[in-house]
């Protein structure tokens, strides 16, 4: 066991493990991960699929012979690739999801990121997935686009448990939040079972300083003392808008009525996610988005070479968001005072979020288009 993984465990913060493939699966490295390092859930995105499947895994040439001979469209074809990863993950993680009155123990799948700007479609999509996995351990990622709200109230409303991705401003989380009560308030009315709901919201962190950073740099002067410091500010930001609606732990922040009456029903609060916690500048501590991020009732889904970093060197100790709201507020102030316009770089992030997605999902498209041809074509 790791005592830094074990810490952050019991400050409240789960662990989750941003990456999947089969190999992973096959080699019983995701079970030994569960067993030996916290993890307790597993997200996935089209890149990440992308460099699974496109990476020369040769554990994906059964069944992609197999779909070849059936004849199957390459669309159809990655999704039953991709959903069995997801769907063997879930097993895997399910005696977690067991243990934890399903509040862990889950496998995100993200709806065709070339459907982000489309509701309907988006909603269609997710009933579809959730259809698909077949496990109440499986998360539905839907991207926290104008458009990806109202999908997401729907998609909730129908009972099914929603990871909310690609999250960037103080401004969408709450408009992300709200979606997540319409749809349990739509639920409540149909008279589903509020406690058998889960979400996350996925609040994406090392991308704001990577676009926040480049904006200081170029304006220079004083400005370039604020480097580093907004991805953290937001996050924490994030938390104490989440603490306003679902309330704190230690009971000073009671929530808001909405949600009171929504968790006497037996509604689940929609847990904050840190999201590219992967550290991109090499001159900041590798650990910095999970160590400086803990508080209870959040999840940190990490890369591996982030989970081995902290579980090898990461110093964790309780309380790194709440005490320092204020200082987050200042330093997001000090930002917009030096002349970087916030809500221009949370629309550019979550342009380009949606833009790499689509372009890693159609790259994996066109590797799957040319695995079936291949394999057609074997005599």
């Amino acid at each position: 066991m790791t005592d830094a993984l074990k810490r952050l465990s019991d400050e409240g913060v789960a662990i989750w493990l941003d990456d999947l493939s089969r190999k992973r699966l096959n080699t019983g490295n995701l079970a030994e991960l569960v067993q030996n390092k916290h993890v307790v859930g597993v997200t996935t995105n089209p890149t990440i699929f992308q460099k699974a499947i496109g990476g020369g895994d040769s554990s994906y040439d059964g069944q992609l012979r197999d779909l070849a001979v059936r004849k199957v469209t390459t669309d159809e074809a990655v999704r039953m690739i991709t959903t069995s990863d997801v769907r063997d993950a879930a097993d895997v993680l399910r005696p977690v999801y067991d243990a934890s009155n399903g509040r862990d123990g889950r496998v995100s799948i993200e709806v065709d990121p070339r459907l982000a700007h489309e509701t309907a479609a988006t909603a269609a999509e997710a009933k579809q997935l959730w259809w698909l996995v077949d496990r109440p351990n499986v998360f539905i990622k839907i991207p926290a686009t104008r458009a990806g709200l109202p999908a997401i109230s729907e998609v909730i409303g129908r009972g099914i448990s929603v990871n909310v991705t690609l999250i960037f401003s103080l401004e969408r989380y709450k408009a992300v939040i709200d979606a997540y009560l319409t749809g349990l308030e739509t639920a409540k009315a149909k008279g589903l079972d509020l406690s058998q709901i889960e979400s996350v919201a996925s609040f994406f962190v090392s991308r704001v300083d990577t676009e926040i950073d480049k904006r200081l740099d170029k304006i220079g002067g004083e400005a370039k003392n604020l480097r580093s410091k907004a991805a953290l500010a937001n996050a924490r930001l994030a938390y104490q808008a989440y603490e306003e609606v679902f309330g704190s732990v230690d009971g000073k922040t009671a929530g808001s009525a909405r949600w009171r009456s929504l968790e006497a029903a037996g509604a689940k609060p929609q847990r904050p996610l840190w999201a590219s916690t992967g550290v991109k500048d090499p001159a900041l501590p590798d650990t910095l988005y999970v160590t400086e991020l803990v508080a209870p009732g959040t999840v940190n889904t990490m890369p591996e070479a982030t989970l081995e970093a902290t579980a090898d060197h990461g110093v964790v100790t309780g309380g790194t968001i709440v005490p320092n709201y204020a200082d987050a507020k200042a330093v997001m102030d000090a930002i917009t005072a030096a002349g970087v316009d916030y809500d221009d770089v949370v629309q550019v992030l979550e342009d380009e979020g949606v833009e790499k997605f689509e372009q890693s999902w159609n790259e994996l498209l066109d590797t799957v288009t040319a695995s079936l041809a291949s394999f057609a074509d074997e005599k």
